[in-house]
């Protein structure tokens, strides 16, 4: 025979007494109703405990390889699923969540705000449930993990490619997706996880982005074999007595008189012309003639090749160019102007081991580039 005083509401289940017995019906109490209320505000956390235990695990392995590789196909093949079950997770995950956690778009599927304040908590938890049962921590380097990288063809031909060579041996399973960062939107695309780093010379950055220099560089003059620039001493005078093409990495045409575009804080500097400026800024009788504005730098080989057009490039670069086309690299009739190459992450990203495993893989890797 059950001998505790047990206590229930009389609002509640009156069938506990009957399948209790007779026996202890003298040890059951009705509470008052202000005690009712004070157990019923207790009740309510171990409701959302059970709405989380209703939620299987499994749900947050999709969660999180959908954050990883933004797409349910790369997602599938990291969890040897199929697209359609993949899809199926996502669709049981936002009916538990209540929310539409990635969202179709041009760029793969985007993490909605819920699905980034997730994120990390999700990925922590997995990675000491793994620690737990295996007894050893994962490796970045042996993950399956698809980052993003937003870069100018600056760093596309010059920086990542030791990048891809060195992951070709250390992280076979490591793929990266490169799309273009001529715009504006450098700290919201860090900000929405749409890209995981930039690449690129900046002159500052708003509070929250990460920085790490990967490596200085300066400018050197580019013309085609042959060029009438090419045969005696360069002066500022006959520079520019030459049509100069020009690299404007945003496409903007506003800010072009200083070098910078500014978007949320961030100054983006842009490879202009120093010496079309610098001439009009300190009024010296000598004009200039823009001829060509690029917004890439693969684009200018040919027009050199072809013209007697002047280019300042970036030397590493010019260096690139003058080995697939036959360009001629000339000194400055000027001081060269110095840049820092660096890396932007956003401070959130600080506990993401793969992350900071890349960025260390990135800095690495700048050893091999001339």
């Amino acid at each position: 025979m059950i001998s505790e005083r047990v206590t229930v509401d009389m609002a509640g289940d009156t069938r506990l007494s009957r399948r209790l017995g007779s026996a202890t019906q003298g040890h059951l109490k009705a509470l008052p109703k202000s005690e009712t209320k004070r157990c019923q505000n207790y009740a309510k956390p171990q409701a959302q405990s059970t709405h989380l235990r209703m939620i299987d695990l499994n749900l947050f392995r999709v969660f999180d390889a959908m954050m990883l590789h933004r797409s349910v196909r790369k997602a599938s093949q990291m969890l040897s699923v199929t697209p359609s079950a993949v899809s199926h997770a996502l669709s049981r995950l936002r009916q538990s969540i209540g929310d539409e956690l990635f969202i179709p778009s041009e760029s793969g599927m985007q993490p909605t705000r819920r699905a980034l304040d997730l994120a990390l908590g999700v990925r922590e938890g997995l990675e000491k449930l793994e620690l737990a049962l295996t007894g050893k921590e994962s490796v970045p380097a042996e993950a399956l993990r698809t980052f993003r990288i937003a870069a100018a063809d600056y760093a596309c031909m010059v920086i990542l490619p030791s990048l891809v060579k060195r992951l070709a041996k250390s992280a076979p399973h490591v793929d990266l997706r490169v799309f273009s960062s001529n715009r504006l939107d450098v700290v919201r695309q860090l900000e929405k996880s749409q890209a995981d780093l930039v690449i690129g010379w900046f002159n500052k950055v708003p509070e929250g982005i990460r920085r790490s220099t990967l490596l200085r560089e300066n400018e050197v003059i580019v013309v085609r074999a042959g060029h009438p620039l090419t045969r005696s001493k360069i002066t500022k005078e006959r520079l520019i007595e030459f049509p100069h093409l020009v690299v404007a990495l945003t496409g903007a045409e506003e800010n072009e008189a200083n070098g910078f575009m500014n978007d949320q804080g961030v100054a983006h500097r842009t490879w202009i012309e120093r010496a079309l400026h610098e001439f009009q800024d300190r009024k010296i009788d000598l004009v200039g003639r823009m001829a060509v504005c690029v917004p890439h730098f693969a684009a200018m080989a040919p027009f050199l090749q072809l013209t007697d057009m002047v280019a300042t490039l970036p030397r590493r670069l010019a260096l690139w160019a003058a080995a697939h086309a036959p360009l001629v690299l000339l000194d400055l009739p000027y001081p060269s102007m110095t840049v820092d190459i660096e890396m932007l992450w956003d401070e959130s990203a600080d506990e993401d081991q793969g992350l900071q495993w890349l960025v260390n893989e990135l800095a690495a890797s700048i050893g091999d580039v001339a």
